[in-house]
């Protein structure tokens, strides 16, 4: 079973001698295929030791980026929809916990 990988790494695998068998997606099997990388990659941040949390950030924005980007989003735009809505709802830095 295949799943979706960072553009550069067919070349990576070629470059140590392997020969990577891969497939171009559609679009439908790509955003998919990027939802569950997504998960994979918000799994391993959950599971991350302190001192991979950085790295596991970055795969997870990665992959966001890439959505975006399908959707015909910029980050940039992103970014001013996040603002809005932190001006208008709050962040997640209080650590506030609504029961029930």
């Amino acid at each position: 079973m295949g799943k979706l990988v960072r553009d550069r790494i067919p070349e990576i695998i070629r470059e140590r001698g392997g020969e990577p068998v891969v497939t171009v997606l559609g679009e439908a099997e790509y955003r998919g295929a990027l939802l569950e990388k997504l998960f994979e990659e918000s799994a391993e941040l959950r599971e991350a030791a302190a001192t991979e949390v950085a790295e596991e950030i970055a795969d997870v924005l990665e992959v966001l980026r890439a959505i975006a980007t399908l959707h015909g989003h910029e980050w940039a735009d992103i970014e001013k929809v996040a603002e809005v809505k932190r001006a208008e709802r709050g962040a997640f830095l209080e650590r506030v916990y609504l029961e029930g």
